[in-house]
């Protein structure tokens, strides 16, 4: 017999534990901080997107309200126009005629 005994294995197994080196956890560090820049990157581009659209949004709502005030200060003039031609004011008053010319 060469080697060992009996019931004994001639080859003997030990576990390779692989640790990661210096480089290599510096290098996963910058891959995980390079990951975190682009997902932050993408959430501030998306809220970027969405303050143009509030901003056009609101341009949008106060160009609809100034126009809903023009209207409505015209409403008002029509409207107060009618009012008095037929108020009882108006009903008495006298109509004039020309009564001549002046030479």
């Amino acid at each position: 017999m060469a080697g060992g005994g009996r019931n004994q294995n001639s080859v003997s197994f030990r576990a390779n534990e692989r640790a990661l080196g210096p480089i290599s956890n510096t290098i996963i560090l910058i891959v995980l901080a390079c990951l975190l820049g682009l997902l932050y990157l993408a959430q501030v581009t998306k809220t970027n997107a969405y303050g143009y659209q509030i901003n056009d949004l609101q341009k949008q709502a106060a160009t609809l309200q100034s126009e809903q005030d023009d209207l409505q200060v015209a409403s008002a003039r029509l409207q107060s126009v009618e009012r008095v031609r037929s108020s009882q004011v108006a009903a008495n008053l006298t109509p004039v005629s020309p009564s001549g010319t002046v030479n």
